[in-house]
């Protein structure tokens, strides 16, 4: 987006609301990513959405191989609008697309020889995998997993609902990502990309809008 336009519009927003999206960017990551599979209760995909943006993780990835489903807004709580949720209707397509970004695939599970979140290596990016309710992860994820991380527990339950689940990682691995020595932040360039799509989403008739500055300023 032209420099010019991207000032024009942000005049439509108030100070503390421009101020508010450069805080809250440069609390953010992609450092740390999360991918659901599979999840078809449509309030647990919402309440991840909402995790991810309290956290500060700004990508979340779904997995819908049976039917793509909407998030659940009032759970969500308007966080979708500031969450980036990526979608794909394979696993294997998710997987290949993550590994060419450079992230880890760490699949989340109560089960077999895994890590906590204290022990996790955090070094380099990572994908969170967390799979539908019953079933968990498919056995590609499983497989394909460069590292498996569990959340301990001491009752007689073997695991946590999805979302739960989700909120403790985040907790716990981003309150580690941010006391350790690792570039976690998101770079100039993606901030501003976020700066001009969480404007356009705050300004009612954008489209109106930049239609009528480029013709007021005979730009093409």
């Amino acid at each position: 987006m032209d420099a010019q336009l991207f000032t024009y519009l942000e005049d439509f927003l108030t100070e503390r609301r421009r101020e508010l999206f450069k805080e809250v960017l440069a609390q953010r990551t992609k450092h740390i990513t999360v991918v659901t599979e599979g999840v078809y209760q449509l309030h647990n995909t919402s309440a991840v959405v909402r995790s991810c943006d309290i956290f500060g993780i700004q990508e979340l990835h779904v997995i819908e191989e049976i039917e793509g489903r909407r998030i659940d807004k009032e759970i969500a709580m308007g966080a979708q609008k500031w969450v980036d949720v990526i979608r794909y209707d394979s696993v294997e397509s998710c997987i290949a697309s993550l590994r060419a970004q450079g992230y880890k695939i760490i699949a989340t599970t109560p089960h077999g020889e895994a890590v906590g979140p204290k022990t996790l290596d955090l070094t380099e990016k990572i994908a969170l995998f967390f799979g539908k309710e019953g079933d968990g992860l498919s056995d590609y994820v499983m497989q394909e997993a460069d590292a498996h991380l569990t959340i301990p527990m001491y009752g007689f339950t073997e695991s946590l609902n999805i979302s739960v689940a989700a909120a403790i990682s985040l907790y716990e691995l981003v309150g580690r990502l941010r006391s350790e020595n690792i570039p976690w932040q998101l770079n100039e360039a993606e901030i501003l990309d976020k700066r001009i799509d969480w404007t356009l989403k705050s300004i009612k008739n954008a489209d109106q809008i930049i239609e009528r500055f480029l013709e007021d300023n005979n730009i093409d």
